[in-house]
């Protein structure tokens, strides 16, 4: 089911970049660089909470980095900086 909504918002998101070719190179990088940011504030904490979940179920950092393809420094990393 998860898989269908991200398929839905990615197609969106396509959608969005496909309508920015029209614009100026400096339009186009500004709303890029806004949609990257956006959704880095949006996915960020949310996935820090998610490995903090896994981590509460034992799972390693090694694990909860394979899963989403982060090092086990970075899992590491991100959970110290969410406490």
């Amino acid at each position: 089911m998860s898989s269908e909504r991200v398929a839905f918002l990615r197609a969106d998101v396509e959608r969005l970049c496909a309508e920015l070719v029209e614009l100026a190179p400096a339009v186009r990088l500004r709303v890029l660089a806004e949609l990257r940011d956006a959704v880095g504030e949006v996915t960020a904490p949310a996935l820090a909470s998610a490995m903090a979940a896994a981590r509460e179920e034992g799972w390693g950092l090694r694990r909860i980095g394979g899963m989403v393809g982060l090092s086990h420094e970075q899992v590491r990393r991100t959970l110290a900086a969410a406490d």
